[in-house]
């Protein structure tokens, strides 16, 4: 069953450290390239991430439901328990994804409504746009420092799990029996 729950462990953290270094490296910044500014224009290029950004966040919040499901059945199982810093590490990175997917994603989604107002049927003033437009920009780049900071603490929990911390499994047989020098 241990060896069940390892897998188990390692294979979540992996799909959620992948999952983050490919969203954060290839497939958001794929909605900025010029190929798909030519195909849509701002700001739908902005609404179509907004999309798969939502589908990302369920899957930060399902990883980690499962990460601490992991950690609470190793605990009941194995009797030893988790590391301060690996629960530490999971639950830092779905409060962040939480706060990310619930309140700082709607929020640059309705930034960027009036940002776009006329593309969206909003009525909004020059200012209100212009100040929306910053605003947006402040907030887009704290959403990129907390997605980096996700991303170091997912591969940190990843190699946490990989590496079990027990001491080796085989002795030598010198050892073994006792005897601590060789005659």
């Amino acid at each position: 069953m241990l060896s069940f729950l390892r897998f188990f462990g390692v294979t979540v953290a992996a799909v959620w450290f992948g999952a983050t270094v490919f969203f954060t490296f290839f497939a958001g910044p794929a909605f900025f390239t010029p190929e798909m500014k030519q195909l849509f224009p701002p700001p739908y290029n902005g609404a179509i991430a907004e999309l798969v950004l939502g589908r990302y966040f369920v899957l930060h919040y399902v990883c980690g439901f499962l990460a601490l499901a992991h950690l609470g059945a190793e605990w009941m199982y194995s009797g030893k328990v988790p590391p301060r810093l690996t629960v530490w590490l999971v639950g830092g990175v779905l409060g962040l994804s939480l706060l990310g997917g619930l309140w700082l994603q709607p929020k640059l989604k309705q930034l960027q409504r009036v940002k776009y107002a006329d593309h969206y049927r909003y009525t909004a003033t020059a200012a209100q746009r212009e100040e929306a437009a910053k605003s947006f920009g402040l907030w887009h780049g704290v959403s990129q420092t907390m997605n980096l900071l996700m991303l170091a603490s997912l591969w940190l929990y990843l190699a946490r799990v990989i590496h079990t911390g027990e001491a080796p499994r085989f002795v030598s047989p010198i050892n073994k029996f006792g005897i601590d020098n060789r005659s």
